[in-house]
Parts: structure tokens; C-alpha cells; sequence
């Protein structure tokens, strides 16, 4: 089973686990994407999710579907939150689960590379000196 969500309600990493949970698999690789502080020495007070919806859902099962052909993974969850996130909050959920450690680690990385680079969800930044802006997933490197 792979699953994929975008939501609005907060992302309980206790239920992506439980949901890829098996007696087949070995090791769950988990990801969890958080709203920090700070981006590029700027001081964020909170931030905002948007996304063309059906879109985001089309290429996310094309990434789970790549993640089934590159890491063998049948099982895996993917949430992605919409809306206003304050800092802590969880952005984004990635849940993996394999007979071995190495595919599900695996891919975990290569899913949240592809989201950031391929799923048209907009990040809007409010940074505490009252100004905004629209922020690019994809002009930031993938190692950061």
C-alpha cells in the first residue's frame, strides 16, 4: 500500500508509522520536514502552504510509483500539509517500510528530492519583519 494525503490538519508521525507497520518489513525509514526559525539568515515568524491539488496528487503517485520501480517499496506513506504552519509544525510526512534498511532509507531521500523538485506546492515565508515571499523549492540544493 502506498498512500499519499496533502492535508490541513497537523501530520501525527505515530499514524504514517502505523501505517506502513508490517511483519514483513524490517526497518521504517521516516521523514519528517518541520518549519525552522531561520531561512537563509532570515528570521521566519511562520509560513503558508498552497498547491494546485490535483497536480501535487498526479506527480506524487508518479514519485511513489518510482519509488516501487528504483527501491522495490510497496509500502510507504507521503503527507504533505497546506495552509499556515508556525514554526515546529510539521510540513511534510515521509513513511517508508522494507524487509531491508538501505531501499527504505533510500527511498525516503529520493521522494523528498523529487517533491521538492517536481510537485508544484508554493511556499509562502513570513518572516518576523512583517514582510513575505514566495519561496522556490527547487532554487535551494537538494543536500541542504
Amino acid at each position: 500500500m502506498i498512500g499519499i494525503r496533502l492535508v490541513h490538519e497537523a501530520i501525527e508521525p505515530g499514524s504514517l508509522i502505523k501505517a506502513v507497520s508490517g511483519a514483513d518489513k524490517g526497518a521504517i525509514s521516516l521523514f519528517l520536514g518541520t518549519v525552522r526559525e531561520m531561512n537563509d539568515g532570515r528570521a521566519v515568524a511562520a509560513l503558508r502552504y498552497s498547491a494546485y491539488s490535483e497536480m501535487a496528487e498526479t506527480e506524487l503517485l508518479r514519485i511513489a510509483d518510482e519509488m516501487r520501480d528504483q527501491f522495490g517499496v510497496t509500502t510507504a506513506v507521503i503527507e504533505h500539509r497546506l495552509g499556515d504552519l508556525e514554526i515546529g509544525d510539521i510540513a511534510i510526512g515521509i513513511a517508508v517500510a522494507h524487509a531491508h534498511r538501505a531501499p527504505a532509507i533510500a527511498a525516503v531521500a529520493y521522494a523528498m528530492d523529487e517533491i521538492k523538485r517536481r510537485v508544484p506546492i508554493w511556499k509562502e515565508e513570513a518572516y518576523t519583519d512583517g514582510t513575505k515571499e514566495w519561496v522556490d523549492p527547487t532554487a535551494a540544493s537538494v543536500t541542504k
